[in-house]
């Protein structure tokens, strides 16, 4: 009889550490060990602070990640412990930008025109001096937006054979009050502002309006499918009705058009 392999738990485990601040503040750090988290990750919102390790990390690392992020967190606290949860973007000044769930610190690069990159701890904006505040907005929308379809495009192969048909089209855009929608043509529109929070929620709005190809209601049919597909879609509605505003503020923030 061949042995049977044991699936890795993927159970969360969780505790709070002191951290101490070189200007002498305390602040309380809920650390989650997550099986599904590749590498150390330290999130600052309105709730807290949160470092995620992934199973294999050691307490050592862990610390050494955290002195060496002691400045970047002295200075995100304030903004969140006044309520200050918008992110803003001045060339040359420090700054942070929302993405998964996650705060990223930002790097100013010149660059001969304006662009968003990524690497595995930072954002780096390229930034041209004298360009006006028009063409750093853009450029962080097309960001935000090959970061959307990036994720689309992972989740998408998974769903699809279950379908009844594929969407007309997919779109993402920023929508004023709805995650998402599907019109009478199957154009599936999601909301921008998704990629800014946790990828299981933009996930379960996809589930959510892709269910519609099959029930085009709210009935317990139509809930039967989304539960077939993602078994923890209340918990992302949840935190979408808890932290949503703030999503869609800050893309609403960071993409306005300039005064003026």
């Amino acid at each position: 009889m061949p042995e049977l392999k044991r699936r890795p738990s993927r159970t969360l485990e969780r505790e709070t550490l002191t951290l101490s601040l070189p200007d002498g503040r305390e602040v309380a750090i809920a650390q989650v060990r997550d099986p599904r988290a590749r590498r150390i990750r330290l999130l600052v919102n309105e709730r807290g602070v949160r470092l995620t390790l992934p199973r294999t990390a050691s307490a050592r690392t862990a610390r050494e990640f955290l002195d060496s992020q002691l400045e970047w967190l002295a200075g995100q606290l304030p903004r969140f412990a006044a309520g200050g949860d918008e992110p803003t973007l001045a060339p040359g000044e420090t700054a942070w930008l929302p993405l998964r769930g996650e705060v990223w610190p930002v790097d100013w690069d010149a660059g001969r025109y304006a662009r968003v990159e990524m690497d595995r701890e930072r954002l780096r904006i390229r930034w041209q001096p004298g360009a006006g505040e028009g063409a750093l907005r853009r450029a962080l929308r097309e960001f935000y937006l090959a970061q959307a379809r990036t994720d689309l495009g992972r989740w998408l192969p998974k769903y699809l054979p279950t379908l009844p048909r594929a969407p007309l089209a997919v779109r993402v855009r920023p929508l004023s009050s709805l995650w998402g929608s599907l019109s009478p043509s199957d154009a599936l529109s999601l909301d921008l502002a998704l990629v800014l929070g946790r990828p299981r929620a933009f996930e379960y709005v996809l589930v959510h309006e892709l269910c519609h190809l099959i029930q085009p209601n709210h009935s317990r049919a139509f809930w039967r499918e989304v539960e077939t597909r993602f078994g923890d879609w209340r918990g992302e509605r949840d935190y979408l009705r808890g932290d949503g505003h703030t999503l869609k503020r800050q893309l609403a923030c960071l993409l306005a058009a300039p005064a003026g």
